[in-house]
Parts: structure tokens; C-alpha cells; sequence
């Protein structure tokens, strides 16, 4: 699998070049097709991957000996929506049998942000922000993906809670997979439940399937507005921004004489 996902980097570079180009000549259409190609890569280069992450998935004794930042990775993968550092720290801790301080993510970002400036796309992936869906300036205290699609790390009204609602899936279904009870991974579960109604079947307790099917069922009210705006504002931002305001966003300048 590795090989595999080293193939597809060296494609992803080459087609990232290819976009930098007909973003340079003004060819739109080029430029648009290409990065259809390049989302699609990024989706087999995070498949490609899947075996490693649930080689990592499971719970080891003695703590992770990653580096913080592919520690943070795994955690946002098994997510696969932006989260804070809090929740970030409770998901590998719980999940992945880690240690994690949240308080050593809080430069993370910037520090991202930072080696992408200096080598744009050096790195297979790095660790961004969300975007609000507004003026995509980065939203405060959310990592994500970079592999992951803009529709993935925009951040609109109902965006949250459809995130929220997501995670609890994926935490549902990676605790269904256990094949023992993990008690930090059942109180990790318990807190997302006890914030969706009919998920909990009592209290401090919650069984996986039943908070998948409440989850869902929530889903299915505000999923759809909010897939429309994400994918309008992702639209735009593909249309506004460079690579780098695509990945961590613009800063809001104040305009003199004004007090905005």
C-alpha cells in the first residue's frame, strides 16, 4: 500500500503544477477539469491509506510514539469533519490509546501554514483550517485535512451540527467494531450522544447502533441545506482563492476610518 501511495503523490505533484499553470494562463476550464482530477486523487491517496489507518486504529498499550501531527491526522481521519484540539486530544486518547495534550496543538495550524508558504505541497498532507463560508477567513480553533475537498472544510450556518452529527457516526461505528467493551472509547461515545435526541438509551451509557440511527435520522433534516451551501461557497472559493487561501484561508483587514 505504500508503494501505492507514493505513486499517487508523484501524480499529485505533476497535476498540481498542471492546475498552477492554467490558473497562470487564465484557462478556467483547464483549470476546473484538473481539479476535479486532482479531488479524485486525493480521495484514492486517502484510500489508499485506509489499511495503515486502521493499523493505527487500534488500541495500544504504552501511548503512540507518533509524531504529534500524524497523531492529530489519525484523529481527524477517523472524524473526517474539522475539529478542535479539545475534541482532537479526546478522540486519539480514547480511540487510538494516546496521550495527547490539546494544548500542544494550538501552533500546529500555523506551523502548517508556515511550511506551505516556504514549499507549497512538499508534504503529502498537511493540517489547515476550515473556512467560514462567508469571507473563508479561518475559522477559530478548527483543524482539517488538506486531501480533504473545500465542501469537506467550509464552515456554514448549519455546518457544525451537521459535523457533529457526522463525528458521532464515525465514533459509532468505530466503537461497533470493537470487539471488547473499551471504556474510554464508550464514555467518547456517551458524550456525543447525550447531545442527540433519542440517542442515549440511558444515562452515561449508549449502544453504537442506536446513536447511528439517531444521528442520522437529524442527518436527514439539515444535511441536505447544508451540503447546497457548502458546495456554493466551495464554488467560490475555488474561484477566489489561491492554492494557500484554499488550504488556510484570508485574513480580515480592517478598513481604516470605518471601525470594521
Amino acid at each position: 500500500m505504500a508503494g501505492d501511495a507514493e505513486e499517487i503523490e508523484r501524480e499529485l505533484a505533476a497535476l498540481r503544477a498542471q492546475v498552477r499553470q492554467a490558473r497562470a494562463a487564465g484557462d478556467r476550464p483547464r483549470e476546473r477539469a484538473l481539479r476535479a482530477q486532482q479531488r479524485a486523487l486525493e480521495t484514492a491517496w486517502e484510500e489508499s491509506l485506509a489499511p495503515e489507518t486502521a493499523a493505527v486504529a487500534a488500541p495500544r498499550e504504552g501511548g503512540s510514539l507518533l509524531p504529534l501531527r500524524e497523531q492529530v491526522h489519525g484523529a481527524l481521519t477517523l472524524l473526517a469533519v474539522p475539529a478542535a484540539p479539545k475534541l482532537i486530544a479526546q478522540v486519539y486518547n480514547a480511540c487510538f490509546s494516546g496521550d495527547i495534550d490539546s494544548a500542544k496543538l494550538t501552533s500546529l495550524r500555523r506551523d502548517e501554514e508556515r511550511s506551505f508558504r516556504m514549499n507549497a505541497f512538499a508534504r503529502p498532507y498537511y493540517l489547515c483550517a476550515a473556512l467560514a463560508a462567508d469571507r473563508f477567513s479561518p475559522v477559530r480553533g478548527l483543524l482539517a485535512i488538506s486531501t480533504w475537498p473545500l465542501e469537506q472544510r467550509v464552515i456554514g450556518a448549519l455546518s457544525p451540527r451537521v459535523d457533529f452529527l457526522r463525528a458521532a457516526v464515525r465514533i459509532a461505528e468505530h466503537v461497533d467494531r470493537l470487539p471488547d467493551t473499551d471504556r474510554a472509547a464508550a464514555r467518547l461515545l456517551w458524550l456525543f450522544a447525550e447531545n442527540i435526541p433519542g440517542a442515549a438509551d440511558g444515562v452515561g451509557s449508549a449502544k453504537p447502533q442506536v446513536v447511528i440511527r439517531a444521528a442520522e435520522n437529524e442527518l436527514a433534516t439539515h444535511e441536505p441545506v447544508d451540503r447546497s451551501h457548502r458546495e456554493a461557497a466551495a464554488a467560490r472559493a475555488r474561484a477566489q482563492l489561491d492554492d494557500a487561501g484554499q488550504l488556510f484561508g484570508v485574513s480580515l483587514k480592517a478598513v481604516p476610518r470605518t471601525g470594521t
